[in-house]
């Protein structure tokens, strides 16, 4: 028994020393940056940490005596680790979201399920959503997230006051007709989205979300969209 104990005692022994220099990094980074550090975790890159703050990766040494800002590429694969890891760390329970608030668009069975957050008035936003309007057995939700100008509010209140907000909004988008909605309806469910989207930290648009959680910020196209919902499946369907 004795014997037994040995290695497991030395293992916890061992670990001690990164989980102090976790904090320590965690703590000093903090000071430097005047923001608060959600993780920190060692890479297995030239002894460097990685450390997740205000919404991006850093990463530094034990000793925080630089700070590197930008990806970090594996030498051997050639991938982009620093995205790979902003995928998870920026990944959400997809069913949380305030489906309620969004514009709801089913075609065929509506199987495949994902999220966006789009301004009206966002040039990537449309683009994409004519490439959108390919696609097929989809349910769409889409936030109005009006933080481009005034007149992105007044187009999403027009386009949430619509009888048809999935017409007004695909007629808009798509076709360029401008919404006949006065916006003199109950419009708090913008206002709640944008309290949402800050609380996300999204800061531009469109923003996608996937049935598993993953976020992509971006115009996506077709085909990278095609190829999530086949990952992610269904498991946020409504």
């Amino acid at each position: 028994m004795f014997m037994k104990l040995i290695p497991l005692t030395l293992a916890t022994v061992l670990s001690l020393p990164t989980l102090a220099d976790e904090a320590s990094v965690k703590k000093t980074v903090e000071t430097k940056l005047g923001n608060p550090v959600t993780s920190v975790v060692k890479t297995p890159y030239l002894g460097l940490y990685e450390v997740y703050v205000d919404g991006q990766v850093v990463y530094t040494d034990e000793k925080v005596s630089a700070l590197l800002f930008g990806p970090l590429v594996d030498g051997k694969t050639m991938k982009n680790v620093t995205n790979e890891r902003m995928q998870k760390l920026t990944a959400i329970k997809f069913s949380e979201l305030p489906f309620n608030l969004a514009v709801k668009q089913v075609r065929g069975d509506g199987k495949r399920v994902f999220a966006s957050f789009e301004d009206p008035n966002c040039g990537y936003c449309k683009k994409m959503a004519r490439e959108m309007a390919k696609l097929d057995n989809v349910t769409i939700y889409t936030f109005l997230y009006p933080i481009l100008s005034p007149d992105s509010l007044e187009k999403s209140n027009q386009i949430w006051c619509s009888a048809d907000r999935a017409k007004a909004w695909t007629d808009w988008m798509v076709d360029g007709k401008a919404p006949v909605g006065k916006g003199d309806c109950d419009t708090s469910a913008i206002r709640t989205t944008l309290e949402t989207g800050r609380k996300l930290a999204i800061n531009g648009t469109p923003t996608l979300f996937f049935a598993d959680g993953e976020r992509i910020p971006g115009a996506v196209p077709l085909a990278r969209i095609e190829q999530r919902l086949g990952q992610a499946g269904s498991q946020g369907s409504r």
